[in-house]
């Protein structure tokens, strides 16, 4: 296995990504694999920081990165025009994890996974690289994603799901 393995977790908001991501992040830790998570922060603007706090100080008066260390506990603050995927991932390289999962970033081309939560959805299925897995929400989706894709794809619903993509993460 080259590591770390990077795997992307994508799909529309709301369609179950954090969620799935926990369950994988949980399976992995308890098989022993040394996961770190970069999260795409979608929504618009910038991640919420805590304010007030030394670190955000550090930031609002123009130093490029801030880090507070404490009990074994890091917490990293950086501010620049743009980090790209490929810098948060080389970040997250010094933690020397088996695994990176992605969560979002879905024009990327690592290999992915796509939740598909309704049929407007499946238009991703047409515009992604490199999809490994689907995972879909409703029983019409299903027949849709069968007759038209030879890709394996499992109901949100369904342990199976992770158990597949552990698989392919760690083989």
């Amino acid at each position: 296995m080259v590591k770390p393995v990077i795997f992307q977790i994508v799909g529309y908001q709301n369609s179950g990504k954090t969620t799935f991501t926990t369950k994988l992040i949980q399976r992995l830790t308890a098989d022993g694999i040394k996961t770190a998570v970069i999260k795409h922060h979608g929504h618009g603007g910038k991640p919420d920081v805590p304010n007030e706090k030394d670190s955000s100080k550090y930031i609002e008066f123009g130093a490029e990165a801030s880090i507070v260390e404490g009990n074994g506990r890091l917490i990293l603050q950086g501010e620049s025009e743009e980090f790209s995927l490929e810098k948060q991932i080389l970040l997250m390289d010094f933690f020397q994890p088996d695994v990176i999962l992605i969560e979002g970033h879905k024009s990327a081309d690592y290999p992915k996974l796509v939740i598909i939560k309704e049929m407007a959805d499946t238009a991703l299925l047409y515009k992604l690289n490199n999809i490994q897995a689907i995972v879909y929400w409703q029983e019409d989706t299903v027949r849709y994603i069968q007759s038209d894709m030879n890709i394996p794809n499992f109901s949100v619903f369904d342990e199976e799901a992770v158990n597949f993509i552990v698989h392919l993460c760690t083989k």
